[in-house]
């Protein structure tokens, strides 16, 4: 087993050195730490698990976690494990303190500094796609507070992670399942979630991609954004039907499923129609035929590894393999669930 005194030796540096590296502690130049870390890794150095624990427990980390809306479904399965992770991690010593706030960037940036409030060490955070909250992560990491980001990334922060999907591939996919299910012209409408979260746009763009690269016979009619909003989809989803009453196809590209297939049931109208996650209100629809496939992203997984990355860099120093953690996409039918 590679010991710190190891590492250090290698390192041309102290064992002091090294412990302030692991444990995340500065007064170490960003060479010498990138040149220990590059060590710990090459030697694949795992700290001593008691050790760890007693060392946890004396620091009483604290990690904040914000997510989106109390009324959206796929965030109360990124939520649960969250639950999980955070159930394992009170033997350590790991207090997570959470909050779950609506698609509004005064809101995010105040709840984060709620949790600044109360001591946080690390940040799980869905964020809104915006200046202000890149900017604040970034305040965050000066002041030695890692973040990662789940379920949906920002652009040019300093976030130490990302968990969650591949949202391009995912807008790809649903393309090339529209293509497998449809023949000759096809009109399609597509309900968003927002234009100011990432995952949203990037799955929109995979699907624009795909579209105009492979399959111009499929064309896009309206895109309308429901704010991840049941009642809210349920209203642009009948607007679009009424619009386009021969509509061929529709792309649902975040949450508010359920609100705009009960609008899709009551018209009468046969769309094929593709969605997103595994929440109960989904397969109904799945079960009922509404819903021709919805492509899986495992929430649950989401918000457990997101809590484990900042608790293994919290505790050991250590950063995860890959800055870019993606989930497995898998496609769901009526037949397979």
């Amino acid at each position: 087993m590679t010991t710190i005194k190891e590492i250090a030796d290698l390192a041309g540096v102290s064992r002091g050195t090294v412990d302030r590296v692991l444990n995340n502690r500065g007064a170490v130049s960003p060479k010498t730490a990138e040149k220990i870390m590059d060590i710990v890794r090459a030697m694949d150095y795992r700290p001593n698990r008691a050790g760890i624990t007693l060392a946890a427990q004396k620091k009483k980390y604290k990690i904040g976690v914000i997510l989106f809306s109390e009324n959206n479904p796929f965030f109360d399965e990124v939520m649960e494990g969250v639950r999980i992770k955070a159930s394992e991690l009170q033997d350590y010593g790991i207090t997570t303190l959470t909050r779950r706030v609506e698609f509004d960037m005064e809101a995010q940036l105040a709840a984060v500094d709620e949790l600044l409030g109360e001591g946080i060490h690390g940040l799980m955070l869905a964020p809104y796609n915006h200046m202000r909250i890149q900017e604040k992560i970034d305040e965050l990491v000066e002041l030695q507070i890692p973040v990662v980001t789940v379920n949906t990334d920002i652009d040019g922060s300093r976030r130490l992670a990302y968990v969650g999907s591949d949202y391009f591939q995912g807008g790809c996919t649903a393309a090339g399942l529209f293509a497998l299910m449809t023949s000759g012209t096809v009109d399609l409408g597509i309900i968003t979630g927002s234009s100011n979260v990432l995952c949203h746009t990037e799955r929109i763009r995979g699907l624009r991609h795909v579209l105009e690269q492979t399959y111009p016979r499929i064309r896009i009619a309206r895109i309308l954004e429901n704010h991840d909003d049941e009642f809210e989809s349920y209203t642009l989803t009948r607007q679009l039907l009424e619009e386009y009453p021969h509509l061929d196809a529709v792309f649902f590209a975040a949450a508010g499923v359920y609100g705009g297939c009960r609008a899709i049931r009551e018209s009468g109208c046969h769309p094929k129609v593709i969605t997103f996650d595994e929440v109960p209100t989904t397969l109904e629809m799945l079960k009922d035929g509404i819903i021709s496939a919805t492509i899986s992203q495992q929430p649950v997984r989401q918000g457990s590894r997101s809590l484990d990355i900042l608790f293994e860099y919290l505790t050991s120093g250590i950063l995860p393999e890959q800055e870019q953690n993606f989930v497995e996409l898998s496609i769901k039918i009526r037949e397979n669930i």
